[in-house]
């Protein structure tokens, strides 16, 4: 097993690469690694220049289209056999110099993760300073993660941390939640450098504000839910319908006393929430049925132990 599986999600980066692998060779001198290039579909010759590295320590993952980077995160996680995984971003604005100062905190001091705080940002400050601001606040206030640069992609965790989460859709920018959420406890921050970009163009822009939002809205019930959706959906069902039901038995009432009752917005309200109520309970229990599906089918555990031992004193 190597001592570190450095993983770098690409995606057109072609002028970056020859940089980047000498910076890693540099600055991984003294480390038994593997660097694994995730290439996310490109267009130009970023694969040709991964070829061209001509070093066995450098592995390629070609993906068959552009997939999104956390599809090409997890397929560089699956191919990560290192007893530590970091990840670094391909455009060099992470500098990989930082990386053994990270691998010897993770080691000495036993956290489950240590990421990157980008102290001296070197982007813009309206398009991407602030929104990254906004976003890391909102994320702390909901999740209960407290780290002040979540936005950082480098980051290192242990070879297990890492590989009890898969990562869908665009929830590579919740890692910390997801493995918190998988019984990692122990995670810390670090200053580290940022670079401006010096070649090709960033690939972030503000019409991820919304998808950011959405899956935020996710972690929040994976944290709160996942384990209990029909507590969630349920709740939610019982009040609407119940509600439903009270305005459907005044309107009742109203009607055996010779009042006309057709056609009030009243009498809609009423039926939409009973119709409302019966949904969202219903959603409960299928989605009930889901996760039963999604740990038995697996066998997965609702739980994770730390560690199992005798009851001693030592």
């Amino acid at each position: 097993m190597k001592k570190l599986s450095l993983v770098i999600c690409v995606w057109n980066e072609e002028p970056n690469i020859k940089p980047l692998s000498e910076q890693i060779k540099a600055a991984l001198k003294d480390i038994d690694f593997e660097a694994i290039f995730v290439d996310d579909g490109s267009t130009d010759n970023t694969r040709e220049e991964i070829r061209k590295i001509n070093d066995e320590r450098f592995i390629l993952v070609e993906l068959k289209r552009n997939y999104g980077q956390s599809s090409a995160l997890q397929a560089g996680i699956d191919q990560a056999e290192g007893e530590y995984v970091a990840l670094i971003d391909g455009d060099l604005q992470n500098d990989p110099a930082d990386v053994p100062g990270m691998l010897n905190m993770i080691q000495s001091e036993g956290w489950d993760m240590v990421a990157g705080i980008r102290a001296n940002r070197k982007d813009g400050m309206f398009l991407r300073k602030v929104p990254s601001k906004i976003a890391n606040y909102m994320i702390r206030r909901a999740t209960g993660i407290h780290m002040k640069d979540l936005g950082c992609t480098l980051k290192i965790f242990t070879n297990e941390t890492i590989k009890s989460i898969h990562i869908y859709g665009e929830l590579h920018r919740y890692i910390p939640a997801l493995i918190t959420l998988e019984g990692a406890t122990k995670i810390t921050q670090i200053d580290v450098n940022h670079r401006p970009r010096e070649f090709g163009s960033s690939k972030y822009n503000l019409s991820r504000t919304t998808r950011v939002m959405s899956d935020l809205i996710l972690m929040v019930f994976f944290k709160k839910y996942m384990q209990r959706p029909m507590h969630f959906f349920g709740n939610i069902g019982i009040i609407t319908l119940g509600i439903g039901v009270l305005i459907n038995i005044y309107l009742l009432v109203l009607k055996i006393l010779g009042n006309d009752i057709w056609g009030k917005p009243l009498l809609l309200l009423g039926i939409l929430l009973v119709l409302g109520g019966i949904q969202f309970i219903t959603t409960g229990i299928i989605a009930e049925v889901q996760m039963r599906t999604y740990f038995e089918s697996q066998k997965k555990k609702p739980y994770r132990v730390k560690r199992v031992g005798p009851a001693v004193v030592k």
